[in-house]
């Protein structure tokens, strides 16, 4: 044991990773529609990283990465199911929701998404439960 504790390994931090996704769908979507562009990777990663700070946590560069690519899956299979007024309505949920006292059927949905991309996108992780 290296005594290095997996960062998606507990239910707080899984539940971090999954508000993470969920704010980097909602900046991306944001973006997409006022510029016309998306966020690559990187970018996505160093939002992550501000947003982590804001939160006093921090994961590693490898697990921002993984986050932000799993948001921009998401982000894009979002626009590409909505008309441009239906996205930009759901960006700008998405936004508000970031704000804990902003309550929303659509952002609960949303959130649900954003747990199954993180648990989709873990493929290890069943080979790894029930190891010490």
């Amino acid at each position: 044991m290296n005594g290095k504790k997996d960062p998606l390994s507990s239910e707080t931090d899984r539940g971090t990773c999954v508000a993470l996704i969920f704010a980097l769908v909602a900046e991306r979507l944001s973006v997409y529609y006022e510029h016309h562009q998306w966020l690559t990777e990187a970018q996505g990663a160093s939002l992550a990283a501000d947003w982590l700070t804001r939160s006093r946590r921090s994961l590693p560069i490898g697990d921002r990465r993984h986050l932000s690519a799993l948001s921009d899956q998401l982000a894009r299979q979002i626009a590409a199911t909505l008309s441009r007024e239906a996205g930009l309505y759901t960006a700008h949920e998405m936004m508000e929701s970031l704000d804990p006292n902003h309550q929303s059927d659509m952002s609960r949905s949303l959130m649900e998404e954003c747990a199954r991309m993180l648990d989709s996108g873990l493929p290890d992780q069943a080979s790894t439960k029930g190891r010490a």
